[in-house]
């Protein structure tokens, strides 16, 4: 979602007259020149999509930890657990 925030708030800018901007840094609002924010709206959409490719990584790491107990414990109980999820 906020990858798709991101990319909003550049196609927004995009379409802007304005050569200075309200943004927010932190808790504030300050004037910055479009083209900082041009800069800074890429290099927050690359952090987060960094951030959601090691997430879905980690992911897959526990889907197939999981899947792999899974197989333990059926292994050990047969039909007396139901490990499936609803």
């Amino acid at each position: 979602e906020a990858i798709d925030n991101l990319e909003d708030a550049s196609n927004e800018l995009i379409l802007t007259d304005e050569e200075v901007i309200r943004f927010q840094i932190g808790e504030v609002f300050a004037h910055v020149p479009k083209e900082e924010v041009e800069t800074r709206i890429e290099e927050m959409k690359e952090v987060n999509s960094k951030n959601l490719e090691k997430l879905e990584e980690e992911k897959e790491s526990v889907v197939a930890q999981m899947a792999e107990l899974k197989k333990i414990l059926y292994g050990k109980f047969k039909d007396s657990i139901n490990l499936e999820e609803d």
